[in-house]
C-alpha cells in the first residue's frame, strides 16, 4: 500500500506575461497569468481554511465505477475496474473520508453504505477492497444519478477538499442529456471529479463535460489493463489537494470590460461564462482545488481608448476561497495587467510570446475538435483543412504529444505547411484518444 505523508499547505504566487503597449486607439489587452503553489509554510500570510480535528479529516473521495451490463463484455472489463479502484484505495491517506458507489441505471452504494462515508485506516481499506470483489456487471447506464450519489456522501462530511474519480465504459443511455446537466449544474462547485472511459463505446463529449463541468481531467483508458495505474495516479493527485475552491478574481477599473478568462495550461477550459460577481467591477472564476503545481490562464480586457503616452490599470488578477457567508479569504498573491498606448509601431505590434503561444494551443483543440466532427458528417474536405491545420499547430508549438496522436488519424505529407491527408481506416481508440486529449497544452518553450 502506497503510504503518503500529508503535504505541506501551499503558497500562491502570480505572474504576468503581457506586452503591456498599445497603438494609439488600441483597445484589447491580453495577459497570460501564471499561478503557482508550492508547498511549505502559510498562504503568504494567510492560513488555509480551517481544518476539521483529525489525523487527516480534510479531503473526502468517491469512487464511481460503472456496473452496467456493458462492463462484462469483455469479461476483464470489470474484473480491471475492480482490481483499479482498490488499487485507488489502497492510495487513499489515513483520515480521509471516501465511499465507493456502483454505476447503473441506478446508483448503489457498495461501501460503507448506510448514506455513511467511511474513514480511511488500514481496517476500511481492506473491507472496501472485500466489497469491491462482490460487485458484478447488470444493468443500464444513468451517470447523474451516480453524481448525486456522490454529492450527497461528499457534502455528509465537514472536509475541505471533496472529490469524485468516476469510470464509465459506455453511452448515457438511461436518462437524458437534460437530466446529466441538470446533476453537473447541481454538483458544480460542490466537488471536483476526474472522469475516465474505458474501452471505446463511451462517449467522448458526455465524459469530457463532466470533468470539464467539476473542473477535474478526462482522458481514455483503451486498455482496460490499463487502469490500475491511471487510478492510481489520480487518486495520488487528489491526495496532493490541499486548497479547495479557489476562485480567480479579476477586477477592472470603470469602462473596461473582460472579453474572456479561460485555462490554457495543462489543459484549455473556456472560464468565462462561470464568472460570479465579486463586488463592484469584480468577478471570480472557479479553478478548483490546488496542490503543488502551476497553471496558466489567458485574460483578455478591453479598455477604453486613450492618448499617446497615457497609461493605465487594465485588471487586477488575485487568488481568494470565497466563503459561505458572502466574504473572501484572500490567498495574499495577485498580478496586474497594464496598458500603455504609444507611437513606437514595434512595442506596439509586437506580440508576447506566452500570448501567442497559449492563442495558438487553444486554436489547435478547437481544430481538432472541429476536425474530427466533420469527419463524423463525412465532409472530408473540411475535415482535412482542419486536421492539417491542426498539425501545423502542434509542431510550430512543439505539441509532439498532439502531434503524435494527429498522425494517427492523418498521413502528414508536409507538418510545417499542414498538408494533410485523411487516413482511410483509423483504430477508433486512436480517433477518440486524439478528441479526449485535445485540449491538453504544452507551456511555453523557454
Amino acid at each position: 500500500m502506497a503510504n503518503f505523508s500529508k503535504p505541506s499547505v501551499p503558497r500562491f504566487s502570480v505572474d504576468v506575461y503581457q506586452n503591456e503597449y498599445l497603438p494609439e486607439g488600441g483597445r484589447e489587452v491580453n495577459a497570460i497569468v501564471t499561478v503557482t503553489s508550492t508547498g511549505g509554510g502559510t498562504l503568504a500570510g494567510a492560513t488555509a481554511a480551517p481544518r476539521p480535528a483529525g489525523p487527516d479529516a480534510g479531503a473526502a473521495v468517491a469512487l464511481m465505477v460503472d456496473c452496467s451490463g456493458s462492463m462484462d463484455y469483455p469479461p476483464t472489463k470489470m474484473r480491471n475496474a475492480r482490481d483499479a479502484t482498490a488499487a485507488a484505495v489502497d492510495t487513499l491517506r489515513d483520515g480521509v473520508h471516501f465511499a465507493v458507489i456502483g454505476g447503473t441505471h441506478v446508483a448503489k452504494e457498495v461501501y460503507p453504505g448506510g448514506g455513511r462515508l467511511a474513514v480511511a485506516d488500514a481496517g476500511t481499506r481492506e473491507q472496501a477492497k472485500q466489497a469491491l470483489r462482490r460487485l458484478s456487471a447488470g444493468g443500464g447506464t444513468a451517470i447523474g444519478t451516480w453524481l448525486r450519489l456522490a454529492d450527497r456522501l461528499l457534502s455528509s462530511a465537514d472536509v475541505a477538499i471533496r472529490h469524485g474519480i468516476l469510470l464509465t465504459d459506455g453511452r448515457n443511455e438511461h436518462e437524458s442529456p437534460e437530466d446529466l446537466k441538470a446533476a453537473l449544474d447541481a454538483c458544480a462547485g460542490r466537488f471536483t471529479c476526474d472522469a475516465r472511459g474505458v474501452g471505446t463505446d463511451w462517449e467522448v463529449k458526455e465524459v469530457t463535460s463532466i470533468a470539464s463541468a467539476l473542473l477535474g481531467s478526462a482522458d481514455i483508458v483503451a486498455d482496460p489493463a490499463g487502469l490500475a495505474a491511471d487510478f492510481t495516479r489520480m487518486m495520488e493527485n487528489a491526495m496532493g489537494k490541499e486548497v479547495a475552491d479557489v476562485a480567480l478574481r479579476v477586477w477592472t477599473p470603470v469602462g473596461t470590460s473582460i472579453r474572456f478568462v479561460k485555462q490554457v495550461a495543462p489543459t484549455v477550459e473556456e472560464l468565462t461564462g462561470r464568472r460570479t460577481e465579486a463586488g463592484p467591477r469584480a468577478g471570480d472564476y472557479p479553478t478548483g482545488s490546488w496542490g503543488d503545481e502551476s497553471r496558466d490562464y489567458h485574460v483578455c480586457v478591453e479598455v477604453p481608448a486613450a492618448g499617446l503616452g497615457q497609461e493605465m490599470l487594465a485588471a487586477r488578477v488575485s487568488l481568494v476561497v470565497p466563503q459561505p457567508d458572502g466574504s473572501a479569504q484572500n490567498l495574499g498573491a495577485q498580478g496586474l495587467v497594464r496598458a500603455v498606448w504609444t507611437d513606437d509601431m514595434t512595442a506596439s505590434t509586437s506580440i508576447n510570446p506566452q500570448v501567442a503561444h497559449y492563442t495558438g494551443q487553444a486554436e489547435l483543440a478547437q481544430a481538432i475538435q472541429e476536425g474530427l466532427d466533420l469527419r463524423k458528417a463525412g465532409d472530408i474536405d473540411g475535415a482535412t483543412a482542419k486536421l492539417g491545420r491542426a498539425v501545423q499547430l502542434a509542431g510550430a508549438s512543439g505539441n509532439a504529444d498532439t502531434a503524435k496522436l494527429l498522425a494517427e488519424v492523418v498521413d502528414v505529407v508536409d507538418a510545417a505547411t499542414g498538408t494533410v491527408r485523411l487516413k482511410a481506416k483509423v483504430a477508433e481508440a486512436d480517433e477518440m484518444t486524439l478528441e479526449t486529449r485535445s485540449t491538453k497544452t504544452v507551456r511555453v518553450k523557454k
